[in-house]
């Protein structure tokens, strides 16, 4: 939609910013908050009611943005015919796209970590592959509202001067999907139940401890805590006067007074340098899974940043800004992107229950590596079908019969494809990271931090480089997509030869069972 508020394909990729920033300060908080919430309603529940209610008044920001836009003075002329930019549409939009990720990053988290509260670690990969299959169902019914092209006709009453047919569709589609998120929030407060965390209650090392071989916890040596253990057990013949008793209960009160005040030592700057000094302290092979996982998502974010564009632009000819045809062209082509990401979700929810399985037969490494190449041969040919298209579209050949189909036909096929090795990069590196760190001596949540630095950076990489990148040559999309099958080529390379033959054994549980 902001390419219709005059907002430039070159600028465009900056606003998604706001993903790797609010990515990297918020998510990483909001989870460590939650560890320690105190609130009667629950650990986890109070962040999730708080960001889903963002959520809802983000969304509304950003369907109607072109109306708030001509409330507070952009121009009057209709939407049909003005092709300039509405700078007060576009500064509304913006400010709850980025709302709108800060929303999602509150809720993210927490539901995450909810989810591993109730099903214990036992179950914890089939609790991911149950997440992730959710995640597509609400994938799926998400993409099928964009891909439909008549909400506005089912909404008339949404149309004005200001918003046509396409801002009239998100803007119905919006609306659908806050009353979705609310009954959804609401059968979560009413069925997750949580037991409320008290001040002397101890809250979990992992969640907020140094990863690994830090001997120092909250400014308690803990080598200290282990030589009193001792004592303690061999105190039957000391009577409560012979001090190590006392010392024992000096130290784990110190322990609970630092705990009830850790909300002092986890604001976000506290939180940003916990994670990066932290890196010193991975497991070896926990650099080898940062720098896959970095170019793994090096190799998917042009592609979520650019996906619906491509059709509309290199697929389907269209531009938002040029004449009534083109505008309706690059419109279809974006609802056929919508169709596309719709079956990307299908085959996202199907892989799901696959994984499990393959990572018990494969092996991690194999199986991580495998959708880094699948995703290779998708992004080389996405760059084939882009040459193609514009090559036939440049010589006036475009309308061949058979060639046009043939090339929209290999392109939803693309998009159904990266379903598989998506579904792949959502739950397996966050299953190898759990298993290279359940033995560090505490970090489990600190970890899953580390592991979000490397798809944070990515993204900002991608996010201020592919407009100005894909403008240098020339306004499409294509170079972005070139550096993406880079990326992906490197990543499964690396996977093969530096990630560790993990035991398949970790990717087995007591919930699903397949084959």
């Amino acid at each position: 939609m902001f390419q219709t508020l005059g907002i430039g394909h070159a600028f465009s990729s900056f606003i998604w910013l706001c993903g790797p920033i609010t990515g990297l300060v918020v998510q990483p908080c909001v989870g460590i908050w939650s560890d320690k919430c105190l609130s009667k309603y629950g650990r986890r529940r109070p962040f999730i009611l708080a960001g889903s209610l963002l959520i809802s008044v983000s969304v509304i920001l950003i369907g109607f943005s072109a109306d708030i836009g001509s409330l507070l003075g952009d121009t009057k002329e209709h939407c049909r015919t003005f092709k300039g930019t509405r700078t007060m549409a576009a500064l509304v939009f913006i400010i709850g796209f980025w709302l709108l990720d800060l929303a999602n990053n509150t809720v993210q988290g927490p539901a995450r970590a909810l989810l591993a509260d109730l099903a214990g670690p036992d179950q914890r990969n089939t609790a991911n592959a149950v997440f992730c299959l959710w995640m597509a169902v609400g994938n799926i019914l998400g993409f099928s509202a964009g891909a439909s092209g008549k909400w506005h006709k089912w909404f008339p009453f949404l149309l004005s001067s200001a918003c046509c047919e396409a801002c009239g569709n998100l803007k119905a589609a919006f609306l659908v999907a806050v009353v979705f998120l609310t009954f959804s929030t609401l059968v979560t407060l009413y069925f997750a139940k949580e037991v409320p965390l008290t001040f002397k209650e101890p809250h979990r090392i992992s969640d907020a401890a140094p990863l690994l071989e830090d001997q120092q916890l909250n400014g308690v040596d803990l080598s200290q805590l282990k030589s009193d253990m001792p004592a303690l057990h061999g105190a039957s013949g000391k009577n409560a006067t012979g001090g190590h008793d006392g010392d024992l209960m000096h130290v784990t009160s110190k322990v609970e007074d630092d705990q009830s005040n850790g909300f002092n030592n986890d604001g976000p700057g506290a939180v940003l340098v916990n994670l990066l000094t932290s890196l010193r302290h991975l497991p070896p092979a926990m650099h080898s899974v940062l720098i896959v996982m970095a170019l793994s998502w090096l190799s998917w974010f042009p592609f979520f940043l650019f996906d619906t564009d491509w059709m509309g632009r290199e697929v389907y000819h269209g531009d938002p800004k040029g004449s009534l045809s083109e505008v309706d062209g690059y419109d279809q082509g974006v609802r056929e992107g919508a169709f596309g990401l719709l079956l990307n979700s299908v085959v996202l929810g199907i892989s799901s229950f696959l994984i499990e399985p393959m990572c018990q037969r494969m092996g991690a490494r194999l199986v991580w590596a495998l959708s880094n190449f699948i995703v290779f041969a998708c992004m080389a040919g996405t760059a084939i079908i882009s040459l193609i298209s514009v090559g036939e579209y440049s010589n006036g050949i475009q309308h061949v019969i058979g060639g046009n189909e043939t090339i929209k036909t290999a392109s939803l096929v693309v998009f159904a494809l990266l379903g598989f090795p998506l579904a792949i990069t959502y739950s397996v590196p966050f299953s190898v990271t759990a298993q290279l760190t359940a033995d560090s001596g505490g970090g489990q949540g600190l970890a899953i931090g580390v592991l979000n630095l490397a798809i944070v950076v990515p993204q900002m990489i991608v996010s201020l480089g592919a407009g100005p990148w894909d403008a240098l040559f020339g306004g499409g999309n294509l170079p972005a997509f070139v550096l993406a099958s880079v990326s992906a080529l490197a990543a499964g390379v690396i996977a093969i030869r530096r990630l560790p033959n993990l035991s398949s054994s970790s990717f087995r549980s007591s919930g699903f069972h397949f084959g």
